[in-house]
């Protein structure tokens, strides 16, 4: 998911959780602790969806690389990863490894 996407759902999430509590609870504290834990956790999950990403791309890597070593993906069983995709996918995830990183509370 790219960053700019995955910001505006984030405050569409936490502005329409603040709302919710604050009707349900009228309490200002009630609002702020669950905006936040809920801010970290939708943070957390994002940081795990990139740190997947990375994974699945080094498995494509690997996967291409073993195939170069053998020849052929016919010998090893696999298909062959297009290389500007693999290419592609490791630059996107490492940009949104960084921009994970910067989200994160100091």
């Amino acid at each position: 998911m790219p960053f700019r996407i995955f910001y505006r759902v984030l405050w569409l999430v936490l502005c329409s959780n603040a709302l919710t509590v604050y009707f349900a609870s009228h309490s200002i504290r009630a609002v702020v602790v669950t905006t936040l834990a809920c801010s970290l956790l939708l943070q957390v999950a994002y940081f795990a969806s990139v740190l997947f990403l990375i994974w699945r791309s080094s498995c494509a890597s690997r996967a291409g690389q073993m195939a170069e070593h053998f020849g052929s993906c016919e010998d090893v069983g696999c298909q062959s990863p297009d290389h500007y995709e693999v290419t592609s996918d490791s630059a996107d995830s490492l940009q949104n490894l960084m921009l994970a990183i910067s989200l994160l509370p100091p």
